[in-house]
């Protein structure tokens, strides 16, 4: 059986990984991020730093392997993932339609595993099964669509979290005409769909507004569509240097609800932002 992972991570390179080795990497456009500099101190994202952080993950937690850790507690402060597993604590979200690598689309209800799965895997292209990931999730409660293709199609996924019976609803999305499609799929009155988008870098400004129209969540990443889009608008956000922008006012209650388990700062909407804390080039 075919084994090969695509994801993109670290601004918009392309990575491809088979059999737990890293097989190609695409160069970037984004050379610095200020995120990375302050964790890893690094100056430039080069092929070398790639495969480095890249190798990291396939050695610390699995990704793209059999040993994929699909369980975590909360690995940053503020992140997608975090904000979606202490919302599903507190009550708010009954479950996360999402994409693991080595899985495919999954329907998840615990929290750890929200948190497991998404973490530290940025924009997953495409992906092969592989069982002993299946396993794992299908222990923890969660469904797996497409155990036999490990296709992503998070449409299918919403489809199947309404027929049985949840009612907060959350998704997890790269940018795509599908977000318009899970904003306008019809559910019952007591039916809500939350969508949180990540991994923006390099969107189409035409793309933009409709994310802000559908989504929630819309996290910042070097996009500079976005960026501009948001010093027009003036959403509420959190953080400096890679914002996560509310794009509803739902969006703004889960966000919130986050930083006040982690006695942070709520949300604002100071404008205008400082560009010093951004990357040097947005995409």
């Amino acid at each position: 059986m075919e084994d090969r992972h695509v994801i993109e991570t670290l601004g918009k390179v392309k990575v491809v990984i088979e059999n737990g080795e890293i097989t190609e990497v695409e160069s970037s456009e984004m050379k610095y991020c200020p995120m990375f500099h302050a964790m890893h101190k690094v100056d430039e994202l080069n092929e070398e730093f790639i495969r480095k952080n890249i190798n990291f993950r396939i050695h610390d937690f699995g990704m793209c392997t059999p040993d994929r850790v699909v369980e975590m507690d909360d690995l940053v402060t503020v992140g997608i993932s975090e904000i979606l597993k202490t919302n599903m604590e507190k009550g708010n979200i009954d479950c996360v339609v999402g994409v693991c690598d080595g899985a495919g689309t999954v329907l998840m209800t615990n929290p750890r595993v929200v948190q497991g799965v998404g973490g530290r895997v940025s924009g997953l292209i495409s992906t092969t099964p592989i069982p002993e990931v299946i396993k794992n999730l299908e222990e923890t409660g969660s469904v797996v669509l497409y155990p036999e293709t490990a296709e992503l199609n998070q449409l299918e996924g919403l489809k199947l979290a309404v027929e049985k019976g949840y009612k907060n609803i959350a998704i997890t999305v790269i940018p795509s005409p599908m977000i318009k499609e899970l904003r306008e799929y019809p559910v019952d009155d007591d039916v809500n769909v939350y969508i949180f988008v990540a991994h923006t870098t390099g969107v189409e400004p035409d793309m933009v507004e409709m994310l802000f129209e559908n989504a929630d969540i819309v996290t910042a990443c070097a996009s500079k569509a976005i960026s501009d889009y948001t010093d027009e608008k003036k959403p509420y956000y959190y953080g400096l240097k890679v914002p996560i922008f509310c794009a509803s006012e739902k969006g703004r209650e889960f966000l919130d609800t986050r930083l006040e388990k982690i006695n942070k700062p709520l949300t604002t909407n100071d404008y205008p932002r400082n560009k010093d804390d951004m990357p040097h080039k947005l995409l």
